[in-house]
This record gives structure tokens, C-alpha cells and sequence, in this order.
């Protein structure tokens, strides 16, 4: 099976970089190299109110990366329904496909991408939602791209400029099973996002997708994506050194709700020390779960998978303490497959 890679870019802010307002730079520069290397998609992911990533806008970059690549398709990786007015998605996105027609994809989740506070500072003056009108705000920007309003609708004779045409591919970020059917009955690509939570996800996920996508009557067939961590570095050794900011990092984060830039791998492997017993297993349980090492090794294991979520396309993710190391990493994958 041959296997299209994407990247999800997080635009991490990178020791050694020059700050957080290099971040996005290194985005479009990292897209530039993958676009050559042959990658079949580039997207960029939202994040608020965070010192670790540098990418609040995917579909700001989304229009700047378009405009400097050539081949690699550019999308969101996803934005954040609950932050935004679903007519201006659509808007937004319209415009990013009818600019660089054939290479935008729309990648919505349900999550916030940030904390309470940011939240609720980009629903003000309004109350923030929490996901439990995100079916309702789905169903409206598909309708609205894709001219879906039935007669006599409040919106049917709204549109969407700069033409009723251009719609970009349609894709459902999730981390679990419970987007899976969703995504079917609306006719979207899915992605599952295993590099969050990899643990107790199995293929029964997108079969119920895929049963949900048939039994809805949608044309074509449902196509689906897996995201994973994934680290390729000349040797293991060097790559189980380079992995140890990202693994520490959500050590701190997910168990402590400490979210602190990005240590070395040196500062990050002693930190590790200093913690308990317990926060050390959560660490090796996250290192396991990324896929690691030589090209080669990287290569199997990304074939092996491919073919158990029967899926020809994964979605990279890779953090690193520096940007040459991360960009070594996707250009031995590239290389290896």
C-alpha cells in the first residue's frame, strides 16, 4: 500500500528560534520543504492562549502557505467550530479554495483549542459553548458551502461570496469514536486524531464511520485518515533523546495542568528524574505510543498502522526542541517511504 503522509503543524515555538513570532515562519518553511518532499497534505492546527504553540489562525496561514507552496494540498488541521461563526467559516474557506482552487481542505473539531478564559474571550459578548451546538454549526457551514439550504429555509437566499461554486474537501477531526458516525451521515473525510489519545482506539471506529457514510446515500466512498506522533531521527537512540520535550511536556500538561514552554532534551530527561514513580510510567506509556526511530524502523511501523486502520493516508505530528531536528524528521519519512 502506498501511503500519503500529511503534516498537522501545531507551530510550535522552538528554543533557539527567536520567540513566538518566528513560529508561523517556520510553518511556511517547513510547508515549502514538505511540498517538495512530496507530502499530499499540509495543515495547520488552532491553539489559544498558549505559550508552547504559535498558531491561533490556521486559516491566516492556511492562505500564506497556499500562496508560497505548489502541489501539497493546505487545510486546517482543524479549526475550532466552537469558536466561530459558521457563515464566516464558510466565507473564509470559499475564499481559500476559489484563490487556490483544488488544494484546501476544511478540517473542523469539536474541541475548544484552548482554556475557560480564552473561550470565553472569543464567544464575548456571548456565553461560550462547550460542543453541544457543534452538530447544529456543522450542519450550517456544510449547508452553506454546499448550497444544501432546503426551500422556504431562513438562510436559503444567503450567499456565500465570492461564488455559489468553490467548496473546499470537507474533513471531521476526532479523537475518539464520538464523531465517527457523525462524520458519515454528513458526508465528510474523517480523521482520527490518535496522537492525543492512542490508548483503547481500535478499527471498529471507522467502520462505524464508514457505515454511517453508506447508509447516509453520500456519492463516492468515505475517506478517512489517522494522526500520529511520530519522531524519525538517524538512529533510535537519537530519536528516544529527541522525543523526551514533547513526552515530558504532556506529562506536566495532562497530569499537572503545567503548561511551560519547551525544555531541551537534556533539561527535560533530568526533570524527569524528579518526578514520581508514576508521572515516570505515564512518560514511557506516551514514548511507546509515538511512532520512533531509524528511517527503516519508522517505515515498518507506519505500514503496519496503515494497513490495521485500513487507510492509506497518516497524518504526522512531530514536536521536537528545535526546528532542524523536526524538519529532519519529516525528510527521512519522506525519504524512508
Amino acid at each position: 500500500m502506498t501511503i500519503k503522509l500529511t503534516v498537522v503543524d501545531q507551530s510550535p515555538v522552538q528554543l533557539g528560534t527567536g520567540g513566538p513570532e518566528i513560529a508561523p515562519q517556520l510553518s511556511a518553511q517547513l510547508a515549502q520543504t514538505c511540498d517538495q518532499l512530496g507530502y499530499h497534505r499540509y495543515w495547520l492546527a488552532e491553539h489559544h492562549n498558549s505559550n508552547s504553540f504559535a498558531g491561533p489562525c490556521p486559516e491566516v496561514l492556511i492562505s500564506h502557505i497556499a500562496s508560497i507552496t505548489k502541489n501539497i494540498r493546505v487545510g486546517s488541521g482543524g479549526v475550532m467550530l466552537a469558536n466561530h461563526n459558521p457563515y464566516k467559516v464558510a466565507e473564509q474557506f470559499r475564499m481559500l479554495e476559489t484563490l487556490f482552487p483544488g488544494r484546501i481542505d476544511l478540517g473542523i473539531g469539536r474541541a475548544p483549542g484552548g482554556d475557560g478564559i480564552a473561550s470565553q474571550a472569543l464567544a464575548y459578548p456571548y456565553k461560550p459553548t462547550h460542543g453541544e451546538r457543534y452538530a447544529e454549526q456543522t450542519q450550517l457551514m456544510s449547508s452553506f458551502l454546499r448550497d444544501g439550504f432546503p426551500e422556504g429555509h431562513a438562510f436559503n437566499d444567503l450567499k456565500v461570496m465570492p461564488s455559489d461554486e468553490p467548496c473546499p474537501e470537507l474533513w471531521m477531526l476526532g479523537t475518539s469514536g464520538g464523531s465517527a458516525a457523525f462524520a458519515g451521515q454528513m458526508g465528510f473525510s474523517m480523521s482520527l486524531g490518535l496522537f492525543i489519545s492512542p490508548d483503547d482506539q481500535t478499527i471498529a471506529i471507522m467502520d462505524e464511520y464508514k457505515n454511517a457514510y453508506q447508509q447516509s446515500g453520500h456519492d463516492g466512498t468515505p475517506h478517512t485518515m489517522i494522526t500520529i506522533s511520530a519522531l524519525c531521527a538517524p538512529t533510535r537512540e537519537e530519536a528516544l533523546f529527541l522525543a523526551a520535550p514533547q513526552a515530558y511536556w504532556k506529562v506536566m500538561a495532562f497530569r499537572h495542568g503545567v503548561r511551560n514552554p519547551w525544555l531541551s532534551p537534556e533539561e527535560a530527561l533530568n526533570k524527569l528524574k524528579q518526578l514520581p514513580v508514576s508521572d515516570q510510567s505515564y512518560y514511557e506509556s506516551l514514548i511507546n505510543s509515538v511512532t520512533l526511530g531509524s528511517p527503516e524502523e519508522c517505515a515498518n511501523q507506519l505500514e503496519q498502522v496503515s494497513e490495521y486502520w485500513k487507510t492509506d493516508e497518516v497524518g504526522l505530528v512531530t514536536v521536537t526542541h528545535d526546528f532542524e531536528s523536526r524538519k529532519r524528521s519529516f525528510e527521512l519519512l519522506a525519504k524512508a517511504l
